[in-house]
């Protein structure tokens, strides 16, 4: 029996519900490996790489992270990453911006944390060098690693200070409460599609068949999907073929015919062409390749 895909949505369990934050480091091995599947949650995320190089896509938009780069993913982007080292090490801090609002709302909640925790200031998803933001990340790493008296105090003063820093540098758009409430609406709308690609992308997968799951017109589900993916149906599905195409060509020994016909193409030299024009070097590459530089990602 074919197994039910999983959704996008990721509960995020906390070890203190009371407290909803958490930090962790995370030490990972073996190029071409998937770090984390494409998900979105309700919390804000920070990702603060201390070594290795990874290619991760927020709403899939490739981004390239290396040491000293810190990403931040907002309530509802989704996110994937793909290692482009051989080993990777980064801090996790993922928080429910709710425990920062109090029953007798003030000036600065209204503001800004209520904005913030209903997704209506998005911030920047990549920062490299900013020794102040790194420097706050480093004390929160302290806190949860020694949790000493007055853990929780300190925790939530470095929160505020995180997103303070956040705000006077990195905000990136501002969304009316209704503009939120539509994206969050569509992002649920469009799960069972994503799910979709993700479990047939090696079949034939056309936007008229696309649109009918979703009962949209083919025009509006194809401006629908452009806004929420910054892609067409098929840029997006190669994407999804070349990233698992590549994770073979360095994990496994089948051949390169056998690996472009594993990842959907049935043609050898439409799959060799396209994972050049997605990687900027031929499949042949791939296997021996130390990724000095990093891919091409177009």
């Amino acid at each position: 029996m074919q197994q039910r895909p999983l959704s996008l949505w990721e509960p995020m369990n906390m070890p203190d519900p009371h407290f909803p934050v958490k930090h962790s480091v995370s030490h990972q091995s073996g190029r071409g490996i998937t770090l984390f599947n494409a998900h979105w949650h309700n919390h804000i995320e920070l990702l603060r790489f201390r070594s290795g190089n990874a290619l991760v896509e927020v709403n899939y938009v490739p981004i390239e992270a290396g040491p000293g780069d810190i990403l931040v993913f907002n309530s509802n982007d989704i996110h994937m990453g793909i290692l482009q080292s051989e080993h990777v090490e980064y801090d996790i801090l993922i928080a429910d911006l709710t425990l920062l609002q109090s029953q007798s709302p003030d000036a600065a909640e209204t503001k800004y944390i209520t904005p913030m925790a209903q997704n209506r200031i998005l911030f920047r998803n990549h920062i490299s060098g900013d020794a102040s933001l790194s420097a706050i990340l480093d004390r929160l790493s302290d806190e949860f690693a020694n949790r000493r008296l007055g853990f929780e105090l300190s925790v939530k003063s470095l929160l505020y200070g995180m997103l303070t820093e956040l705000l006077r540098g990195y905000v990136e758009l501002r969304l009316t409460e209704n503009e939120s409430h539509t994206r969050l609406r569509n992002l649920e709308r469009f799960e069972p599609i994503f799910n979709y690609i993700e479990n047939h992308y090696t079949e034939d997968i056309t936007v008229e068949a696309l649109a009918a799951q979703a009962s949209l017109s083919r025009f509006h589900f194809s401006r629908l999907f452009r806004q929420l993916t910054g892609r067409t149906v098929t840029d997006y599905v190669n994407r999804i073929r070349i990233n698992k195409s590549e994770y073979l060509l360095r994990s496994s020994e089948k051949t390169i015919a056998e690996i472009a016909m594993a990842a959907g193409y049935n043609d050898i030299s439409y799959f060799s062409r396209t994972f050049r024009k997605y990687r900027g070097y031929a499949p042949s590459e791939a296997r021996n390749r130390e990724d000095v530089e990093h891919p091409s990602w177009i």
